[in-house]
């Protein structure tokens, strides 16, 4: 498979069951920007052909191709989308630095602080036990120990507005939506639900109808 080029074409290649797709996803269709997607699957032997065309060979990667314009990264995709197609009256990153700064600092936290533990949470749960293998419960209990302290600063943040960043939705609050479908289909859920105001949160944001296409896309 190689990188097509086709004019006027917004295109994004990936494995559509990606925590790191399903991000693009989200934001592509919360900014209603039509796009094509090609489905990757990394498993076959030339996929590794595939691969070398990306910088750092990793998925996903979204061309605009009227413009060459390649990025790879999810979140740095994210972060494009929401600047070039901001929606007027239903902005996800708001044009004062104030906001900006505010929206990125809980990426930054997400992508830091959040999605490691999360991460390792999904491994333990979800995926070992699909190949067969236990989940070692002394990391499950420490890892959620320390995602628990995470979430403790989530309910604290969480207590004026409904999103993290402010009042709307932002990508801030969409970055995190991967790891979220993922964790409450494991017994992680309780420490989401132990915080009323992270649950809140969790229901709203996962309630969007822009979510409820990816998820479609997932099971397709």
């Amino acid at each position: 498979m190689a990188l097509e080029v086709v004019s006027g074409r917004k295109v994004l290649y990936g494995s559509n069951d990606s925590k790191e797709t399903m991000r693009v996803f989200a934001s592509l269709f919360e900014h209603e920007v039509p796009f094509e997607f090609i489905n990757v699957n990394i498993k076959p032997k030339d996929h590794r052909s595939f691969l070398s065309q990306i910088p750092f060979g990793e998925l996903p990667v979204y061309k605009e191709e009227d413009d060459d314009l390649v990025l790879f990264g999810s979140r740095a995709i994210m972060r494009y989308i929401s600047h070039v197609y901001m929606i007027k009256g239903k902005e996800h990153v708001f044009v004062s630095p104030r906001m900006q700064g505010m929206v990125s600092s809980w990426i930054e936290s997400e992508d830091h602080w959040f999605d490691p533990l999360a991460s390792k949470l999904i491994y333990e749960l979800i995926d070992k036990p699909k190949v067969g293998l236990p989940a070692e419960e002394a990391v499950v209990d420490e890892t959620e120990d320390e995602l628990a302290k995470i979430l403790d600063l989530y309910e604290d943040q969480l207590k004026e507005n409904d999103y993290l960043a402010g009042d709307k939705f932002t990508s801030a609050d969409l970055t995190h939506l991967p790891n979220l479908y993922y964790l409450i289909k494991t017994k992680t859920k309780r420490l989401f639900e132990e915080r009323p105001r992270v649950a809140a949160w969790c229901a709203l944001i996962m309630s969007r109808p822009a979510w409820a296409k990816v998820l479609a896309m997932v099971h397709t």
